[in-house]
């Protein structure tokens, strides 16, 4: 979880600790949704947080906060916002609030066509068709594969694979299964669905509210916060799940889902780090500091000095590729494009980068 996400989810904590009931209740869920963000690099504006707080209180329903968060961004003074989509963070996560508020749920790929239409309303874009499976082929550069993607189901087999999936987890026996083995099979079944991405965009935000509703019908109580905190951490974990690569000895692991859970369901205490989730990580034993950690992990050398481990992602991923756009740093490292541009002004002030031919045909270059 970034700072500021941090520092999003202690605007609730009053409300946990000292709340009633209903408004503990409505803060985790509030957590929950705005902490999902995180997956995409998203962050939600001030305005958000104070109707949300609103909601809390009971000063006002969800359907209010909804309606107040759109009319917000329809005044013209709040449209710079759109351009680092805060304005789809607020959104999905009021419509993520309310979803989550409800105790309804339906097993099928319906449901999950359902909540990815109710989460997307009001943001779709030529990338998010609300409710519609993806009609084209995918690849994603991911953070935790070294700019590798996973190998995701073809849009002319998404509808049949996920019908199979899921009558084949419908006619699963559970019955003798302990605690364990029952949350390692669903797992087993969360990762595969979310293999096939069934979506241009959203699939983990989609297939995160999925999942704490179906365990919910499975008589657990789901700590939401887990998913707050650690969104960014369910998602690569996801995806080394369902990754593979033989020549290089690197093999799909639902080790790292299991360690969510595992915290998520039973109140263990597995430590979450992305860092051990990267593929080229070789884990130590012996760290003299948070910040050798930070500095130890990654093949190359770069930025070793005097740089944070955002700042580190990004020469690492410029190192080879120059000619990339803020837009793709940003999907890369998983940030909003505001904040890339302060990373890249932060790293060309401290001498380690330049940009070269202006912002159109330009690229950059690494200068130490």
């Amino acid at each position: 979880m970034s700072d500021n996400t941090f520092e999003t989810m202690q605007n609730f904590d009053e409300y946990i600790i000292q709340g009633e009931p209903s408004q503990k209740e409505k803060a985790q869920i509030w957590q929950t949704a705005i902490g999902l963000q995180d997956v995409d690099g998203l962050k939600v504006s001030d305005y958000l947080i104070e109707t949300a707080k609103e909601n809390i209180e009971g000063k006002i329903t969800i359907a209010e906060v909804k309606y107040r968060v759109d009319n917000y961004y329809k005044q013209s003074e709040n449209r710079q916002t759109i351009e680092n989509r805060i304005d789809e963070a607020d959104k999905v996560s009021a419509n993520i609030a309310e979803i989550l508020s409800e105790k309804t749920f339906s097993f099928s790929p319906a449901e999950i066509l359902a909540i990815h239409r109710r989460l997307f309303t009001g943001v779709e874009t030529m990338h998010v068709k609300t409710g519609k499976y993806r009609d084209y082929n995918i690849t994603k550069s991911e953070w935790a594969l070294d700019g590798k993607t996973v190998f995701y189901a073809s849009a002319d087999n998404i509808s049949a694979t996920l019908d199979y999936d899921f009558k084949e987890e419908k006619n699963f026996n559970y019955k003798g299964l302990s605690k364990r083995e029952t949350v390692e099979h669903i797992v087993k079944f969360i990762s595969g669905i979310w293999q096939i991405h069934a979506f241009g965009e959203g699939n983990t935000r989609t297939i995160a509210v999925f999942t704490i509703k179906y365990l919910r019908t499975f008589g657990f109580e789901v700590e939401n916060d887990m998913f707050a905190q650690h969104s960014w951490y369910f998602r690569n974990a996801l995806v080394r799940a369902n990754y593979n690569d033989h020549q290089n000895k690197i093999y799909a692991t639902q080790e790292y889902l299991m360690k969510f859970f595992g915290n998520l369901l039973f109140g263990e205490n597995n430590e979450l780090k992305n860092r051990y989730l990267l593929v080229n990580w070789k884990e130590k034993t012996d760290f003299q500091s948070a910040k050798n950690e930070e500095t130890e992990f990654s093949k190359s050398n770069i930025c070793t000095l005097n740089c944070t481990l955002e700042e580190h992602f990004v020469l690492d991923f410029l190192k080879n590729n120059p000619h990339a756009t803020q837009k793709e740093i940003a999907s890369h490292i998983r940030k909003s494009e505001r904040t890339v541009k302060t990373i890249t002004i932060n790293l060309q002030q401290k001498g380690l980068l330049e940009r070269k031919n202006g912002k159109r045909n330009g690229y950059w270059i690494i200068t130490h």
